[in-house]
């Protein structure tokens, strides 16, 4: 179940951010919304922590944020795809992958 957690933390931590970015706090709705998810967020990564190793848990938390908004700035937007980025981004992917599998 911690994992769970972790991984609704991480994906909930993409909305706000990418909510950060589309909106801030120039709108009443959008910012309640981004603080909602940002309190969700580590609510859950608090939950996983309870049962998880702090760095392993830390670094997929944030790894998943940041894989996240990556592709989300790709997609909305239009950053930039560069081989570089590509090679560096999948660097976080193993990262993470790695640490799950190496936590009991």
């Amino acid at each position: 179940m911690q994992w769970f957690f972790l991984l609704f933390a991480g994906l909930l931590e993409i909305v706000w951010a990418v909510g950060l970015k589309l909106y801030g706090f120039s709108q009443i709705l959008p910012g309640i919304i981004i603080v909602f998810c940002m309190v969700l967020s580590f609510y859950f990564l608090m939950l996983a922590l309870k049962s998880l190793p702090l760095g392993t848990a830390y670094a997929i938390w944030t790894g998943i944020g940041t894989l996240g908004s990556v592709i989300f700035g790709i997609i909305l937007f239009k950053e930039p795809v560069t081989y570089m980025r590509l090679i560096c981004i999948s660097f976080i992917l193993f990262g993470i992958i790695g640490l799950k599998l190496l936590t009991n």
